[in-house]
Order: structure tokens, then C-alpha cells, then sequence
């Protein structure tokens, strides 16, 4: 629920919003305080049109012993490059600009159908989008996946946001969304992988290596790679937490 005074999220194709992400005037109307880094509510307008969006400075991302400092806004852009990709519009539109606290991710605001019972969605079986989510995570190597990064649509689309801690070299799966661990993958899914696996070596490697290291987009291939070879869901590791905390 967005207060009362708030601008209110709009529904825009996606080459609307991403000139709009990119073009236009960035106002801060809040913060979510719940947020572990900088995350603000900003209205943001270009030529007669206004909508909700998400900014996330880097000059507010919180030190992690584990990714370089300030790297985690370029890391949701790079999930949103590999969601474009696949064709399943998981991430919002993002992208990478400077605002008013300098350079950081913007991203359009989603507006959540509040009656979904998200318990029941994250813990389902047979919602082929969520599952879709799995797999994504698994190529970007979620460290991250909550449930509450998981946003339902009044339309019935879900997406994911929060990608901060994704793309490091080394395993770091953590999510909710186990319940399909080593489990066949479905033949459309793999349809969609082996599609963008072939982008890699095109538009989509080349745009990877203005957001990532060189060592993380190799080893983003080689867990697509894996999956498409394997053809199974991963299943969670001994040597890592297989569930974030807090869950939700």
C-alpha cells in the first residue's frame, strides 16, 4: 500500500519506462526504512509523464565482506539485462544513472496486488512464474531470494526484485523457492535457456561486461551451462545456507 500523498506507480510498456528511467527528473518522496541499504521512493517525469520508482545510490549501499564495494546497483542492472533476455520479465525495467545522491539504480515501482497470499505462492508447486524465478535465480546466483522480493501483479504476472547479491564467482544460492530441487526442468524452460545462452555471445555478453567482471560473467555461463547440461533444478548446498534470514 503507497500512502496517501505518494506518487502512485504507473503501468508502462517496457521501452516507455525505460526512457523514462532514463531521461527523466528524479523527485525523493520517501525511504523504505526496512531496506538494509539506501533504498528511496521517487516520482520521476519526462515529458507529461509521472511514475513511481525505486533509486538506490551506491553512495548508500552498505560494505559487504563478500562483493566489492559499491558494485551491487550494477548487479541489478545486470539482472535485469539477463530477465529481458530470457523473454520472462521477471526484474522491472532498470537502469543505471546518476540522481540525487549520485550514481545508482533506478527502477520502475511495481504496484503488488495486496491480496495475494504470498506464503501460499512462494510455497506452491504449480505456479509456472515462480518457478521460472527459480531458475533465473540459480543463473545469477541469487544470494537473496526472500519472499518478500517477490512481487504479484493484479494482472496474475509475478516479479522479483532485489538483486543486489547476485553474479559472485563463487555458489551462493540462497532462496524460499526449493521446492522443485533436482527436479527435471520443464521443456519449455529449457527452450528459453538454450535461447539465452546463445545470447551471451552476442548483445547480452557484451552489455554483462559493462556491469560485471570478466570472472563473473564466465562463471554466470558456466551455471547455464550447468543447468542446461544437468537439466534438472540445483538442489541446495552443504557448504552454504540454502535459506536466507530473515525468510520473508
Amino acid at each position: 500500500m503507497i500512502p496517501d500523498g505518494l506518487t502512485p506507480p504507473v503501468e508502462l510498456d517496457v521501452d516507455d519506462a525505460l526512457t523514462l528511467l532514463r531521461a527523466g527528473e528524479l523527485a525523493v518522496e520517501g525511504r523504505l526504512v526496512d531496506a538494509s541499504n539506501a533504498t528511496l521512493y521517487c516520482a520521476i517525469s519526462c515529458e507529461g509523464v509521472t511514475a513511481a520508482c525505486v533509486y538506490k545510490p551506491v553512495a548508500g549501499e552498505r560494505p559487504l565482506w563478500d562483493f566489492p564495494d559499491g558494485s551491487l546497483a550494477e548487479r541489478e542492472v545486470a539482472a535485469y539485462e539477463v530477465s529481458a533476455a530470457s523473454g520472462w520479465a521477471i526484474v522491472p525495467p532498470t537502469v543505471y544513472r546518476d540522481g540525487p545522491l549520485g550514481p545508482g539504480m533506478v527502477q520502475l515501482w511495481i504496484g503488488e496486488d495486496a491480496t495475494t497470499d504470498l506464503v501460499r505462492l512462494i510455497r506452491g508447486r504449480d505456479t509456472p512464474e515462480v518457478r521460472r524465478i527459480a531458475v533465473f535465480d540459480a543463473v545469477i546466483n541469487n544470494g537473496d531470494r526472500k519472499g518478500g522480493h517477490l512481487l504479484p501483479t493484479v494482472a496474475g504476472h509475478v516479479y522479483g526484485v532485489d538483486h543486489g547479491v547476485t553474479f559472485h564467482v563463487e555458489d551462493k544460492l540462497r532462496t524460499v523457492l526449493w521446492q522443485w530441487a533436482g527436479n527435471r526442468l520443464p521443456a519449455e524452460i529449457v527452450t528459453d535457456l538454450e535461447a539465452l545462452r546463445a545470447q551471451f555471445d552476442v548483445t547480452l555478453g557484451e552489455r554483462l561486461h559493462e556491469l560485471l567482471t570478466t570472472r563473473e560473467v564466465r562463471r554466470t555461463i558456466r551455471r547455464l551451462d550447468r543447468l542446461l547440461s544437468t537439466g534438472r533444478h540445483p538442489e541446495p548446498s552443504d557448504d552454504w545456507p540454502a535459506v536466507p534470514w530473515p525468510p520473508m
